[in-house]
Parts: C-alpha cells; sequence; structure tokens
C-alpha cells in the first residue's frame, strides 16, 4: 500500500468567463499528502483552495497537469473520497440517521448493514441522542456534525474539508475543531482542510499549505510542531502563536493581508 494518497503535478485549473475571457484559477500546483496527515490550506478568497479540493475530489477536472489518489478505491472500484461542504445541504425530509445513511444508498451498498457505523459515528460526534430528530431541529454546529458522519459512513480513505465551520459562531468553531481532532485521533485518516482562519489552520495541521492570490499557488508547506492529542489549551501554547505568526508574515509578503 503506497505512502503517498494524493499526488499533483503541475496541475493548473484556468476558467472561461461569459464574455470569453479566461481566468487563471490554479497555476502549477504541485503537491504530495502521505497516508494519515491532516493538510490544511490557508489563503485568502479566490487563490484556488476550493478549486483544490474539487480538483482531486473529481468533481472539477484539471486543465492541465496530473492529478492521482492513490489507494483510494473501494473493491468496486468507485472512490473512496469524502467530501464535506461549507453548508451540511442536509435533506430536510430525512431524519438524521437516514441523511448519514445517504452515501450508503446512493453507491447502492446494503443500507442494513451500515447502520451500526452510522450509530457509531452519531455517537462519536455527540449526537447518539438525535438520530431520530430532522435537521431543522438541530443547530447549525449539530447540522455540520451530522455532514462529517455522513462523509465517513463509507470509510473514505481521504477526506476533505471546503470551510466546514464557516457559517458558525465562534464559539462553536472552537468545539468542533477540538471535535473533529479527537475523531481524526481515532482512526487517522488522510484530511485535507480548506479555511481562512489562521488560528485554526494551525491548531489542525501536521502540514500547513499556504496559498497566494489568484492565479492559486503554493507560496509556503510548513511542518506544523506541535504535540498530539491537542485540546483548547493548545491555544495559549507559545509555538501555536509562533506558527500563526509565520503564516501571518507569509501572507503579509504576499500581498494577500493588508
Amino acid at each position: 500500500m503506497s505512502e503517498v494518497v494524493v499526488e499533483l503535478v503541475n496541475v493548473s485549473k484556468t476558467y472561461a468567463t461569459r464574455r470569453g475571457d479566461e481566468v487563471v484559477a490554479l497555476a502549477d500546483t504541485s503537491l504530495t499528502i502521505k497516508r494519515g496527515q491532516f493538510v490544511t490550506i490557508v489563503g485568502p478568497s479566490g487563490c484556488g483552495k476550493s478549486t483544490l479540493l474539487n480538483i482531486i475530489s473529481g468533481l472539477s477536472r484539471a486543465t492541465s497537469g496530473k492529478v492521482a489518489v492513490h489507494d483510494a478505491e473501494s473493491a468496486d472500484g468507485t472512490p473512496r473520497v469524502g467530501m464535506v461542504f461549507q453548508e451540511p445541504t442536509l435533506l430536510l425530509w430525512r431524519d438524521v440517521l437516514d441523511n448519514v445513511l445517504l452515501p450508503v444508498e446512493i453507491d447502492q451498498r446494503p443500507v442494513p448493514e451500515f447502520r451500526p457505523r452510522a450509530r457509531e459515528l452519531l455517537e462519536t460526534l455527540g449526537l447518539k441522542d438525535f438520530a431520530d430528530a430532522y435537521p431543522h431541529e438541530l443547530s447549525g454546529g449539530m447540522q455540520q456534525r451530522v455532514a462529517i458522519a455522513r462523509a465517513l459512513v463509507l470509510d473514505p480513505a481521504l477526506l476533505l474539508m471546503d470551510e466546514p465551520f464557516s457559517a458558525v459562531d465562534a464559539f462553536t468553531r472552537e468545539r468542533l475543531t477540538v471535535e473533529l481532532l479527537r475523531v481524526w485521533e481515532r482512526n487517522r485518516k488522510t484530511v485535507m482542510f480548506v479555511t481562512h482562519n489562521i488560528p485554526e489552520a494551525v491548531f489542525l495541521a501536521d502540514r500547513l499549505i499556504v496559498m497566494g492570490p489568484r492565479p492559486g499557488r503554493v507560496l509556503a508547506d510548513i511542518d506544523i510542531e506541535l504535540k498530539r492529542p491537542r485540546d483548547s489549551a493548545t491555544l495559549d501554547d507559545a509555538d501555536f502563536h509562533r506558527h500563526v505568526a509565520e503564516v501571518r508574515r507569509i501572507l503579509q509578503i504576499s500581498g494577500s493581508l493588508d
């Protein structure tokens, strides 16, 4: 089994506007992501962070370059990549458990076999007592935890997260980051997590990728040297603040921060 899960070589993405102009969203981006790493990607709006995840997930195709997701296929050859978006996008007419099991149905797997796993994920994410609830009965943070359980139910080899906590308040956001790390510590999935929030990116990461303004490109690839497991006390650590300052400095030099 390869230690490399994601391999990008000189990947670029160009969009055509309605006027016929070309916009380069991503330019000559090369990255290698190893198994079990928690990689965060931070940068200004429009720098290609989400585009990068969409290309890796298969939702979008690169204009040029090599994209490979290794050892991330199920027995029938379908990719085992989970995706969590900015909004939870739950189906309002399905209860929590049935929302989590939706990928199982779409993938035409036997739902009864996955129901225990779905319930286990809900318990791990603090939603054991809400399996029969409907989305409108949940807070925004709880809905996003359902979305995370849904992304994990098929046991993906790779989890892609596109600013999943951007729509919740600061207090809930901090709680969700701690809970996400607690879940990750149990199985050490390979995670790529996009965010605008520099402290959040540092808190979560083994590696932090800093991207510059459009056309998107990698400015820095930083190893985050903070002890694990991490909790809210990590936010007071001197090394945590050192990494945050380093990322801010890189973004300021690039013109991404005023």
